[in-house]
C-alpha cells in the first residue's frame, strides 16, 4: 500500500515537499545542494512526497556530521525513477520502506511479518550494486485504526479485539484496501466487517470519515498527522498482516563511507514511529520546511 499511497494519497503533499525540499524539474538531478566535506561526495536522494525529503534532509546532516561530503537531489519522483538512478550511481542514498520495496523487486512475494525476514528477502533480490542499512524502528505502515472513543467503548487495542464487533462497523480505506485484505484479516483475525466503503482520494478522507461516524475503523497511515491531531488509535498488529514498513537506508554498495553508514546506521537506531509522525505533523500541519525539522531532531537524538 505504500506505493499507492504515494502515487494517489500525497499528491498534494508533494506540491509542499517541492516547494520546501528543493523541488522536481525536467531533469531530476538538476536541482540540489552540496556542502562542504572530505572525500568523495554521496548524493542524497528522495522520493517526490514530504516524508522521503524529510528523512533525506535527516540522512543528509547525518552523513554531514561524519564529515562526509554531501549533495541533496531531492523530490525525485516514484520508485521507477529513483531506483533506476541508485543503480547508475547518480545518487548514492535514499531512505526506503523495506515492505515496499520488496514488493517493487519481486510483485509476487509476500510480505513477511518481521523486520529481518523482510530485509533477508530484499537483499536476496538486490544488485551487487545495492545494499539497505539497519532498519528503524520507525514504519509507516498500514494500519487499523479508531477513534479515542469507539476503542474505550469497546475496549479496542489491537486488531484482534476487533473480532465480536466487526460485524456492526464500517471499515474505509483506499479503493485497493478491500481486495488486498479483506480475506487476510478474515483468516488471520476472525474479520468480518458489516461494509467496506472505498475513498477514491487514496484514502486522504479517512479521518474525517472517522470523526463524522461515516466509518468506525480506517486504514489510516500510521504517520498521518491527523492521528495525534485528532487524537486517534492505531490499533496492534500483533499477528503481521500488514507486513513491514520499516524506514531503511537503501545504498550504493560502493558509494558510501565507512563513516556515513555508521553515521545511517545511527540515524536508525534512534527514529521511531512516534518521532517520526512528530516531525511529520509538524511539516505536514505547522508547513515547517523539512531541513529545519531535520536539524532539530539530529540535534536532540545525535
Amino acid at each position: 500500500m505504500r506505493s499507492l499511497r504515494i502515487i494517489a494519497g500525497t499528491a498534494l503533499l508533494a506540491l509542499a515537499a517541492a516547494g520546501c525540499g528543493g523541488g522536481s524539474t525536467d531533469n531530476p538531478l538538476d536541482s540540489g545542494a552540496s556542502s562542504s566535506g572530505g572525500g568523495e561526495t554521496v548524493t542524497v536522494g528522495s522520493a517526490a512526497f514530504p516524508e522521503s525529503v524529510l528523512l533525506a534532509e535527516i540522512y543528509a546532516g547525518a552523513l554531514e556530521a561524519a564529515d562526509v561530503k554531501v549533495e541533496r537531489k531531492l523530490s525525485i519522483g516514484e520508485r521507477e525513477v529513483y531506483y533506476k538512478l541508485l543503480e547508475k550511481g547518480d545518487i548514492n542514498v535514499l531512505p526506503e520502506y523495506n515492505g515496499a520495496l520488496l514488493a517493487y523487486l519481486d510483485p509476487e512475494a509476500a510480505l513477511p511479518a518481521t523486520t529481518e525476514e523482510t530485509n533477508a528477502a530484499i537483499t536476496a533480490k538486490l544488485p551487487g550494486s545495492l545494499k539497505i542499512l539497519t532498519s528503524a524502528a520507525a514504519e509507516d505502515n498500514d494500519s487499523l485504526t479508531v477513534t479515542a472513543d469507539t476503542a474505550t467503548k469497546n475496549n479496542l487495542k489491537t486488531i484482534a479485539d476487533l473480532a465480536p464487533v466487526a460485524k456492526d462497523f464500517t471499515v474505509g480505506g483506499p479503493a485497493p484496501f478491500e481486495k488486498r485484505y479483506k480475506d487476510k484479516l478474515n483468516e488471520a483475525y476472525g474479520l468480518t466487517f458489516k461494509e467496506w466503503k472505498p475513498d477514491r482520494s487514496g484514502g486522504g478522507n479517512i479521518p474525517t470519515w472517522l470523526k463524522n461516524g461515516d466509518v468506525q475503523v480506517g486504514n489510516v497511515f500510521t504517520t498521518t498527522p491527523a492521528i495525534v491531531l485528532d487524537k486517534l488509535v492505531v490499533l496492534e498488529d500483533p499477528k503481521g498482516v500488514f507486513g513491514r514498513q520499516n524506514v531503511t537506508p537503501l545504498v550504493s554498495a560502493d558509494g558510501v563511507p565507512a563513516a556515513g553508514q555508521q553515521a545511517l546506521d545511527a540515524v536508525s537506531a534512534k527514529l521511531t514511529t512516534q518521532g517520526l509522525l512528530d516531525m511529520m505533523n509538524k511539516v505536514a500541519t505547522d508547513k515547517t520546511d523539512p531541513a529545519v525539522v531535520a536539524k532539530e531532531w539530529l540535534t536532540a537524538n545525535l
